[in-house]
């Protein structure tokens, strides 16, 4: 449900019953004209907080020092035409590469159409720019220049997420990382999750809005980068794209209907490279952009991209890895064994389904505390300033504390009886609440209501669903676990304890978990600037087996089960069942 200002229509048009403020519910609305909307900030788009400095970011261990691009830069001085020699251009062109150790330089049109006049300026040094990805065989020009520019040669690892993308630009001469941007996906207009994408892609020329949409946010990041690092488009001659499996479809313009429909196989795993030019991407058109394999349809080249990243492909240790965002991918194995698979936990962590939910930007309540005694929050705000909303990290705070505090019950069920005014029926069922209206930046009460604490645990409960019937269904169990690795931009924040007292994730030593950051910007960067880490990308998407759980009966019946606090059997989570033990020994919930 969107809450929304119109700044431009009747107001007789719209429906109440906040009219008169210019207030309206999207989703009571009817509008029978053109309107303009001012939606408010803390459900717009505005600003992503990640990673949003490059001297932050560094390549995982395992390919530090490793600078193999598929790109390289070369050059060679050409002996000018004469009557002398008459050797044509292309043929001068590759004679001298050869002699450089360049044999059977496959040159393209663009190229050739630039190379007599480039052969007859002032001096003969030219700087040619190919790359090695063999894909007619042979390595493949991409651009040429006069003089000698071998220092400008860049690259850029995009993460296309369900909701962020983001975007690393790289000189690929040293592997540095330059500049770092992201934003939200454009596509989000259209969809919030993969399935509704896919819906809307089905529709007259949706497929392409939706590649338009997501492109217009890479070139929207490029120029950002290309601006603050004083690139030029055309000095950027190596893409490498990681994405889940549906916005990997979209990007391309391949329809992923099928992604959703039984038997759930998507058009490719496994893309072909692309010309940039062919996508729209502005960057120079000849530029090869080189997508990271994925698995299935739902865990597309991010999860290869993390798996790749976190060093998971190359343990001894029994390890599970997660990505928790729109959906909960998950993974399971070691250096000898990978299996995966994709739980749809829906957008409510990242604010979508959440009355006052909000994505981790500037003004939402980042953490919270709750006073076991007089049962007041403490909270902080990103930003320190008042507080807008309620982001994915706060709701897990607080449903751990709530459920701690007695305040609601194991199935999510406030108390009303208790003495304390934060509870309370609002307009929406009982709710809690966090901020006061005197706290807030926009004058009204945050608060957290029963529905929203439901939506909460059915996310939850299909993320830990995934874990166990991923473990069960290769006979180990999650005590066997010896490390868990969280990937994902949101993961980055999750509080592990108050995860585990809710449920979300399993009970074993706090010294388990790792955090990893953006794992699939991480792998996409690593697969740019090193061929071996491009070669073990592809087999890692070709070594693991996809589980697919709308086919396994399992996964319902654990779900049904993790739709409690912390679970029905509270025997999995002893770490809980001690907290809730009473001086009589009893559990008090």
């Amino acid at each position: 449900m969107v809450s929304g200002q119109v700044e431009s229509a009747p107001t007789a048009l719209l429906s109440r019953p906040l009219v008169d403020e210019g207030w309206v519910l999207s989703c009571r609305s009817v509008v029978a004209q053109d309107v303009t909307v001012l939606v408010p900030i803390q459900r717009g788009h505005e600003a992503v907080v990640g990673e949003s400095r490059a001297d932050r970011v560094a390549l995982p261990q395992d390919w530090q020092g490793c600078v193999e691009p598929a790109v390289k830069a070369a050059a060679i001085a050409i002996t000018p035409p004469s009557l002398e020699d008459n050797t044509d251009d292309l043929s001068r062109l590759k004679r001298e590469l050869s002699r450089q150790g360049v044999p059977d330089l496959s040159v393209e049109m663009p190229v050739l159409r630039k190379l007599p006049d480039l052969l007859r300026l002032p001096g003969t040094l030219v700087t040619v720019y190919y790359d090695d990805v063999q894909r007619c065989g042979a390595p493949r020009t991409i651009d040429i220049a006069p003089g000698d520019r071998t220092d400008r040669l860049f690259g850029v690892a995009v993460d296309i997420g369900t909701t962020t993308v983001v975007v690393y630009l790289v000189d690929l001469r040293t592997a540095k990382l330059l500049e770092v941007a992201s934003a939200y996906n454009a596509q989000i207009s259209r969809g919030e999750d993969v399935i509704s994408r896919i819906i809307y892609s089905l529709k007259g020329d949706n497929l392409q809005i939706l590649q338009r949409l997501v492109v217009s946010t890479i070139n929207e990041l490029l120029r950002e980068v290309q601006d603050k690092a004083k690139v030029l488009p055309e000095e950027i001659m190596q893409l490498q794209v990681a994405g889940n499996t549906t916005m990997s479809h979209l990007l391309h313009g391949i329809s992923p209907r099928y992604v959703r429909e039984a038997p759930y196989i998507p058009a490719a795993n496994h893309y072909p490279p692309v010309r940039a030019e062919e996508l729209g991407l502005e960057v120079n058109p000849n530029t090869l952009v080189l997508t990271t394999p994925g698995v299935g349809s739902y865990v597309g080249g991010d999860i290869t991209a993390g798996v790749l990243s976190s060093g998971l492909w190359n343990t001894d240790k029994l390890t599970i890895f997660i990505d928790v965002g729109t959906n909960g991918e998950i993974v399971l194995g070691n250096a000898d064994w990978l299996i995966s698979c994709a739980c749809s936990a829906g957008p409510a962590f990242e604010g979508a389904g959440v009355r006052h939910g909000m994505r981790a930007t500037r003004g939402a309540i980042e953490k919270v505390e709750i006073d076991r005694d007089d049962l007041e929050p403490s909270f902080r705000v990103i930003g320190d300033v008042a507080p807008l909303g309620i982001c994915g990290s706060a709701m897990i705070d607080l449903m751990a504390e709530m459920f701690l505090s007695g305040i609601i019950d194991k199935a999510g069920r406030m108390n009303a009886e208790l003495p304390t005014p934060r509870i309370r029926e609002g307009e929406h069922g009982a709710e809690y609440v966090v901020a006061w209206s005197g706290e807030t930046a926009e004058g009204s009460d945050i608060a957290i209501t029963e529905v929203d604490v439901n939506n909460l645990l059915r996310t939850k409960a299909a993320i830990y669903a995934g874990f166990s019937v991923l473990v069960n269904s290769v006979g180990v169990s999650l005590s066997d676990i010896e490390q868990v690795l969280i990937g994902g931009g949101f993961g980055r924040y999750i509080n592990v304890e108050k995860a585990v007292q809710i449920g979300l994730l399993p009970d074993l030593p706090l010294e388990t978990f790792r955090y990893l950051g953006n794992s699939s910007a991480l792998g996409a960067y690593s697969a740019l600037v090193c061929r071996e880490a491009r070669a073990v990308a592809g087999e890692i998407a070709r070594k693991m087996t996809y589980l697919e759980l709308s086919a396994d009966n399992r996964f319902m019946d654990e779900y049904v089960s993790g739709l409690f606090l912390p679970h029905t059997d509270l025997e999995a989570f002893p770490s809980v069942a001690r907290l809730l033990s009473g001086p009589n020994g009893k559990p008090r919930a």
